[in-house]
């Protein structure tokens, strides 16, 4: 197994919440005697001990530039043969806040930033409304937006699971390099990438969950609230945002 091989084991266990490593004891030489012999040990000993914590993932100078060099002119999957350019993100590199949507639209993959269309706008509105509102002195500048898949799916269908695994790891590495006090999942795919939960977003929304002991939460896709038979949702939406806010910002 190489250094890479084994990372991707580390982090799998690591994402699952173990933070130590063991290895199993050797067995003790045999020694011939005469006397009776002693007791077996306790069973907690028998097998395992523990030997060092596990060991960090990431080079400690991992940093936003570092990740996208590392994506460089990515062809790891098949979303990059439509794109026009890959999505990293935008934003605040020290924000405590970090919202994580689905994948790139048209005009995302045109300008090669996150949630400049008409979502993106909404977004926009969201985020520094919700915020005037409350009394806080925040702009969308201030928090940090990045994506689940990094290149636009075709007629922006959802990101396939492979496709998501592959560009989760650069998700996770940003995330890790951010360190927010908490994250927003936009809909569906960001909550299934992160939390991994099959439930649909009308039974996570309003709820925390953790990633690797950051607190998340999900919401509704901006995108889903453009949509006119969906405007019941916003209120929620908007009570979703004030309580991220007034966690991140008290």
């Amino acid at each position: 197994m190489d250094e890479r091989q084994l990372r991707q084991y580390l982090e799998f266990y690591q994402d699952l919440g173990m933070r130590d490593v063991y290895r199993r004891q050797t067995a003790s030489p045999v020694v011939a005697a005469s006397a009776d012999p002693p007791p077996p040990p306790a069973v907690q000993d028998s097998f395992l001990t523990p030997e060092l914590p596990l060991p960090e993932l990431l080079p400690a100078s991992d940093s936003l530039p570092k990740i996208l060099e590392d994506i460089g002119d990515c062809k790891r999957c098949r979303l990059c043969e439509g794109r026009s350019k890959i999505v990293f993100g935008a934003g605040n590199p020290q924000s405590r806040l970090v919202f994580v949507g689905e994948g790139p639209g048209e005009e995302e993959d045109r300008q090669g930033l996150p949630f400049v269309g008409r979502a993106g706008q909404l977004l926009t509105q969201m985020i520094e409304g919700t915020a005037r509102r409350e009394g806080m002195k925040l702009l969308r500048q201030d928090v940090y937006i990045c994506n689940v898949v990094k290149c636009r799916p075709p007629n922006n269908r959802t990101p396939e699971p492979d496709e998501m695994e592959i560009c989760g790891q650069f998700l996770a590495r940003q995330l890790r390099a951010i360190a927010p006090q908490a994250i927003c999942a936009l809909g569906g795919t960001a909550a299934r990438a992160l939390l991994g939960k099959k439930e649909g977003v009308t039974k996570l929304r309003g709820n925390w969950f953790k990633w690797n002991e950051i607190p998340v939460m999900v919401t509704y896709h901006p995108s889903y609230l453009l949509r006119a038979y969906n405007q019941g949702a916003k209120k929620e939406a908007w009570e979703d945002l004030k309580a991220v806010l007034h966690y991140v910002y008290d």
